[in-house]
């Protein structure tokens, strides 16, 4: 089958499903890459950085300073460059960089959803289309002679659009799928990683109150003396 025929027997609404495959498939491969360098790498980043935090608190700044083009390096980093916060702002500035990293790795999730929705239906217009311009013509007296004999064949090929647009919204959404399970991982791994973070710092921050505690002297009050009774 040439390319001219398959246009011919998809109909009116092969150029938007072309659109939208080609749409689902370059969403697709962007985010295969993202995810690629996402996952491949953050158990080796979360173990250095949480390594230098129980070490020493001002290396594990640096070190989150060197993966700052990674999510889960700027989640981290996030609440590390602050000067001296209290634990209820490092909590904070950890969940505000969470919901950041979290939101940009749904890019992308809106396409597919609109490919996924309008695939089989522009797929079964095509369909109602073709049935339409296969039937137009049919007379009742023409049932069982020759003339009829076209009316299957012209059923067939009005098919072919309700299957193009069928293929793509079934791809999109294998794809989406993946994707969903990829981010609902990663929300696990930043609510582990910035638990265990705020730990570190609890304690840092609880050592560092206790050296900085002034000290206070103990003043006595003088004796008083009554000289009622000399």
């Amino acid at each position: 089958m040439t390319l001219a025929e398959f246009i011919s027997k998809v109909g009116l609404t092969f150029y938007p499903l072309v659109f939208l495959s080609i749409l689902s498939i370059g969403t697709i491969m962007e985010r295969v890459w993202f995810w690629s360098q996402v996952v491949f790498s953050e158990q080796q980043i979360l173990s250095r950085i949480m390594d230098s935090a129980l070490r020493d608190w001002n290396l594990a700044k640096e070190t989150a300073r060197k993966y700052r083009n990674h999510p889960l390096g700027r989640f981290l980093y996030t609440p590390l460059r602050l000067s001296h916060p209290s634990p209820e702002v490092f909590h904070l500035a950890l969940e505000s960089m969470a919901d950041d990293e979290l939101a940009l790795m749904r890019r992308g999730d809106k396409i597919l959803e609109a490919v996924i929705a309008l695939s089989p239906l522009l797929g079964l217009l095509g369909t109602v289309l073709g049935l339409i311009r296969t039937l137009r013509n049919l007379r009742i007296s023409d049932l069982g002679t020759d003339a009829a004999s076209g009316v299957s064949t012209g059923i067939g090929e009005a098919l072919f659009s309700t299957a193009f647009g069928l293929i793509v919204a079934i791809a999109s959404l294998a794809f989406y799928r993946l994707f969903q399970g990829l981010w609902s991982n990663q929300v696990r791994v930043f609510r582990k990683a910035g638990s265990e973070l705020e730990v570190i710092y609890r304690q840092h921050w609880s050592e560092t109150d206790e050296e900085n505690e002034p000290l206070t002297a103990t003043i006595e009050s003088p004796e008083i003396v009554d000289y009622e009774d000399e």
